[in-house]
């Protein structure tokens, strides 16, 4: 029987679950506000952790959620490899991900089209 996911895919599924625990629960960073794990990509070596996050919020907080998380990174490895019963914990690597507001853009931009479409028949 063949595995349905990778070793790699559910450390990086227990990371984020993790992840989202402590930083809603014990990072006290100012910066850092109403963050969401989008998702964490753990390389096969589990050696590196790319966190996917999103933020409700403009440019500014943005950044400084991304620089806040980012500064935290040593803090929530060392807190994860106390919950977490693994040889190596990954390094944290932080990206805000703007799949959702590209979507977004991109139904509205089909919708303008399909309008403008209709106005022109």
């Amino acid at each position: 029987m063949a595995r349905e996911f990778s070793r790699a895919q559910r450390v990086g599924d227990q990371i984020q679950r993790e992840l989202a625990e402590l930083i809603r629960e014990q990072l006290k960073d100012p910066r850092v506000g109403m963050v969401t794990l989008a998702g964490v990509d753990v390389s096969r070596d589990l050696a590196h952790a790319r966190v996917y996050f999103t933020v409700l919020g403009d440019q500014s907080v943005i950044d400084s959620s991304v620089e806040g998380l980012r500064r935290a990174a040593g803090f929530l490895r060392r807190e994860l490899g106390r919950r977490m019963r693994l040889r190596m914990v990954p390094e944290l690597h932080f990206h805000y991900d703007d799949t959702q507001e590209r979507g977004a853009r991109l139904s509205a931009l089909i919708d303008q089209a399909l309008a403008e479409d209709k106005k022109s028949q």
